[in-house]
């Protein structure tokens, strides 16, 4: 049992992967032996440092693109397929947040959340099936999907980020249907929903995660550690028998509320 926790030689892209919770995946995923990961993120000049930054862990690729529409999505699909004729693992990080109160919420703001958040991970998935099926039929592992959803689709704050819980709790949802039909094809989904972890989505914890911590049961935000484990346990042999959960990894916040 020694390396149910390796992932030497596989291959992965992380959407969002530049900043953030994917960069920690990232990070992760790479010191534990992926031989390359994949990275897309909006801003291409941002996307492209991240890599640079994060190659000192191993081989990250930028791939920019705006994957929040079809066409988008297409494009990313079409370019990992240039590249790579398996892909092991995906994770669906990219995501969006806007808040607004109730009587005044605009519905760029609903469409932009749900696209990304709860549109994309599904038609990416849809696209890169070929690739990793691919991965489940010759390398003789499961491929994995990891989608990234928030404690925030499963419990509720007092913020105004309506499209943000429901498309998080839509995605939380989806990944049971999409774990049910693709573990057939050796593919296992899989969700994480995280609580408070500094990123720039997250600025109250980066900035304030001092404060913050007061109301979180461990004491403390997450850690890019926290995160990594999380996602790494999933992506690995470690993970195969989980399917279509989300696993929680908020240091207790979600029965503390």
């Amino acid at each position: 049992m020694k390396d149910i926790f390796s992932l030497n030689g596989r291959v992965a892209l992380v959407t969002g992967g530049s900043r953030g919770i994917g960069a920690m995946i990232v990070q992760g995923f790479l010191e534990h032996g992926c031989s390359r990961v994949y990275i897309t993120a909006r801003k291409a000049a941002q996307c492209d440092a991240a890599a640079k930054n994060l190659s000192m862990y191993g081989e990250c690729i930028s791939i920019p693109g705006d994957i929040s529409t079809q066409a988008g999505v297409e494009a990313l699909a079409a370019e990992i397929a240039k590249r790579e004729e398996t892909l092991d693992i995906l994770v669906n990080n990219a995501g969006a947040a806007w808040g607004a109160k109730f009587d005044e919420f605009p519905e760029s703001g609903w469409d932009k959340t749900v696209d990304l958040n709860l549109k994309t991970p599904f038609f990416l998935t849809q696209a890169l099936a070929p690739q990793l099926r691919a991965a489940a039929a010759k390398n003789g592992h499961l491929a994995k999907v990891i989608n990234i959803a928030s404690i925030d689709g499963i419990s509720t704050n007092m913020e105004e980020t309506y499209p943000y819980a429901g498309s998080k709790a839509g995605l939380i949802h989806m990944t049971k249907r999409m774990a049910l039909r693709l573990i057939k094809d050796g593919i296992g989904v899989t969700a994480i929903a995280p609580g408070a972890f500094a990123s720039d989505m997250n600025k109250v914890a980066r900035d304030h995660g001092d404060a913050i911590a007061a109301a979180i049961p461990s004491g403390r935000i997450g850690t890019p550690e926290d995160m990594a484990g999380a996602a790494i346990y999933l992506a690995s042999r470690a993970g195969d028998y989980v399917v279509g959960s989300t696993v929680v990894v908020d240091g207790g916040v979600t029965y503390a509320r």
